[in-house]
Parts: C-alpha cells; sequence; structure tokens
C-alpha cells in the first residue's frame, strides 16, 4: 500500500470523472472523501473502491446548497479533519438554453463550486492544493472581444458573482445575445469558473495553497457521452496530478494533459 499523503476532498465523486479520480488519489495514497448529492448512489461509489481495497469515505453534499455544504464543513470540523486538497468536480450540463439551465448550471457549475471552496479554504492544510475541474469550453479566446475584457484580468468575486447573475438575467430577458452573450450555460460557467481560479490563486498566496483549473478533456461518460476519445482513466490524469503538485509546483494556472493551456 502507498504511503499515506493526505486526505482529499472530491465534489461529485459517484461517478464519471469523479469517480475515477477518487480511485487515482486513492490508488496513489491518499485518504479520500467521496462526496455526492445522492447518499445512495455516494455510498455505493465509496463501498466499490472500498472493495477494491482503497481508503475511502463518503460524505454528502449537494453544491447546490449552502445548508449541505455548511453541514459538511461543521462536520469536518468537528473531527478535526484537516485536508491535504480539494477537488471541485461536481458539474452539469443541460439540454436547451433558457433562464432555467442559465441558473441551474451557475448554480451548481460556478456558485456551487465557489461556496464549497469558501467553507471548506480554511481546513486545507498549508501547501495544499485547490483543483477546478473546468473545460476548454471556458477559454476567454470563445467569447466576443468587449465580453472577455469583462472577465479578463479576472475581476473581484463580488463583480465576478454579479457578471454571473447578469448573464442569468440577459436570457430571462432574452437580451443575451445583444450583449454579447454566447448561447451556453455551460460556457459561461467554466470562463467563470476559470476566472474564480485565477482570483483565488491570489487570495491563497500567502497560505501557500496551489490553485489550479484543468481541463480533463472530452471523456467518455454520462456527461461527455459515447462519442468521446477518451476514457475517464485518461480525464482524470491531470486532475489527480494538480491534486498532488509539490509544494513548489504551479499556480494560478490552466492545464490540459498536465501542459499549461492560455485561460
Amino acid at each position: 500500500m502507498p504511503k499515506e499523503k493526505g486526505t482529499v476532498l472530491v465534489t461529485g465523486g459517484n461517478r464519471g470523472i469523479g469517480f475515477e479520480v477518487c480511485r487515482q488519489l486513492a490508488r496513489a495514497g491518499s485518504r479520500v472523501l467521496l462526496t455526492a448529492r445522492d447518499s445512495t448512489l455516494g455510498q455505493q461509489a465509496a463501498a466499490t473502491l472500498r472493495s477494491e481495497g482503497l481508503d475511502v469515505a463518503f460524505e454528502p453534499l449537494d453544491v447546490a446548497s449552502q445548508e449541505s455544504i455548511d453541514a459538511l464543513g461543521s462536520a469536518l470540523e468537528r473531527k478535526g479533519q484537516r485536508l491535504s486538497a480539494l477537488v471541485n468536480n461536481a458539474a452539469i450540463t443541460m439540454d436547451g438554453f433558457d433562464a432555467r439551465v442559465a441558473e441551474q448550471t451557475q448554480a451548481i457549475n460556478f456558485f456551487g463550486a465557489w461556496h464549497v471552496t469558501e467553507r471548506l479554504a480554511p481546513l486545507l492544510e498549508p501547501h495544499g492544493r485547490l483543483v477546478m475541474v473546468s473545460s476548454g469550453a471556458g477559454e476567454l479566446a470563445g467569447l466576443a472581444r468587449e465580453l472577455r475584457q469583462r472577465f479578463d484580468p479576472p475581476p473581484s468575486k463580488e463583480v465576478l458573482a454579479a457578471l454571473v447573475r447578469e448573464f442569468i438575467e440577459d436570457v430571462r430577458s432574452g437580451q443575451y445575445a445583444r450583449k454579447g452573450w454566447p448561447r451556453s450555460a455551460y460556457r459561461i460557467s467554466k470562463v467563470a469558473l476559470n476566472a474564480l481560479t485565477r482570483r483565488l490563486a491570489e487570495e491563497l498566496q500567502e497560505r501557500h495553497v496551489l490553485v489550479n483549473a484543468v481541463c480533463p478533456g472530452w471523456v467518455r461518460t454520462r456527461m461527455g457521452g459515447s462519442s468521446a476519445p477518451l476514457g475517464a482513466e485518461e480525464g482524470a490524469d491531470t486532475i489527480v496530478w494538480a491534486a498532488m503538485l509539490p509544494p513548489e509546483g504551479p499556480t494560478g494556472r490552466f492545464f490540459r494533459d498536465r501542459r499549461p493551456i492560455d485561460w
């Protein structure tokens, strides 16, 4: 059995890339806290990994619920639990495009990752790692120039949140195209997540926490579909790498295949 390398918490760990991230981290010697919104599915996933001889425990977490986030944070604090890394993997993509899709997508993909980080970052050890599972869809090059300038350089978290809410309201009012927003709630959620990553890298620098975003590529999962060229093992690789970077590793960067890419 590999040497213990600390405890890593992974959101959305019951299936797909998140499940494989949990498996690879545990195989590398980490104790893993696998979280999921559905307790039955989360417990089954953790049990499957434990049957492989891996140190994986389940913790319930709905990243779209502040009450659930706070409950998890309090439970970990009562146990005196520290984290060597936090992997914000939970995300959704939805069919269609309307205000409901825009709001629900941002609630999980952007606000969920933000609120989980705000609550759990104090539990990260010095030289801990924070990993945001992003997407190439969030690259700034895919935005109109005027919109790109609103995200780069990254604004404060409050201004960033206001930008995301503005997108939702512009979709609701039907003004999104006139104002330059793309017809993709998922894309905006990942653009915003990348901006948040850069902001958090600055904020957590004093604590020597390494904060990076990762594009896993197009992976064969329920979200990615059966036509994707990559398996879950390949998609998880760079995420796991970023969660186990050495203390002198990079921060405030965006990676694909363990190599830096442009924001």
